[in-house]
């Protein structure tokens, strides 16, 4: 039988079209996009970023102001503005908030969250919580003109209490206050609804309950792993976390 040139070009895109889609599927996200919480900066992610860089990936850590959401959401955006392909956003802590509102960017492929924050639409995350008992870094956080940090003490037994002493101080000096009311900030999307997710659990965090980990990775159907570690599970675990961002980037 013979086509019109017409037909056989629509047969011919058609056929292009299927044989390109298992190659699209296999696609995997070349950037990482790295988004610090709250008492830290860029800097604690220094244990991984050599890793995924080892790996060919094109990674950047954000340097959140943390003065209020929108400040966190705006300075992920413009790190994701820069990204040239699929990316992965991962967030610490209450970095899994900026993340959370900034994650349906339609180049981020997969979200993970390390100890992190996942809030839903709009909601109080203080009140979900306070359901659980509350951790041993709160009786050092110390606020003085409408800015709040850890003290030194609280930070190096608790916050970072899986470090050896001299690299928990030296993640002390890099800690960044933040706004005293930037927990109080609420999410009005939840991206982990939309897009895969991976979650990693603290399960000796003095910060953030574990049990609220679990709760909220179970919640978003996270792909979880679980390890023994205080919140800063990206510095004392660095090649976990790095695996588990790994197999986001193929998600």
């Amino acid at each position: 039988m013979i086509l019109h040139p017409d037909r056989r070009a629509v047969l011919l895109g058609a056929l292009a079209a299927g044989l390109a889609t298992p190659a699209l599927a296999k696609t995997t996200a070349r950037n990482i996009v790295l988004v610090h919480g709250a008492w830290a900066d860029g800097s604690c992610w220094s244990e991984v970023i050599p890793l995924l860089q080892a790996k060919g990936f094109n990674v950047t850590a954000v340097q959140n102001p943390l003065t209020s959401l929108a400040d966190d959401v705006a300075a992920t955006r413009r790190v994701l503005a820069r990204q040239d392909g699929p990316t992965v956003l991962v967030g610490h802590s209450w970095g899994g908030v900026p993340i959370t509102e900034a994650g349906l960017d339609p180049k981020v492929t997969a979200l993970v969250y390390v100890a992190a924050r996942a809030p839903d639409v709009g909601e109080d995350f203080n009140a979900l919580a306070a359901t659980y008992p509350t951790m041993p870094v709160r009786a050092g956080v110390v606020t003085v003109d409408g800015f709040s940090w850890l003290n030194q003490d609280v930070f190096v037994r608790f916050f970072a209490g899986d470090l050896p002493p001299a690299k928990a101080l030296a993640l002390y000096a890099t800690q960044q206050p933040i706004a005293a009311t930037l927990f109080a900030n609420r999410t009005t999307v939840a991206a982990w609804r939309e897009k895969p997710s991976f979650y990693a659990v603290s399960a000796n965090d003095q910060t953030t309950n574990p049990d609220l980990e679990r709760f909220v990775a179970k919640r978003m159907k996270a792909t979880t792993i679980e390890l023994p570690s205080s919140h800063v599970s990206m510095i004392s675990h660095p090649k976990a976390i790095t695996d588990l961002i790994v197999q986001a980037a193929s998600a």
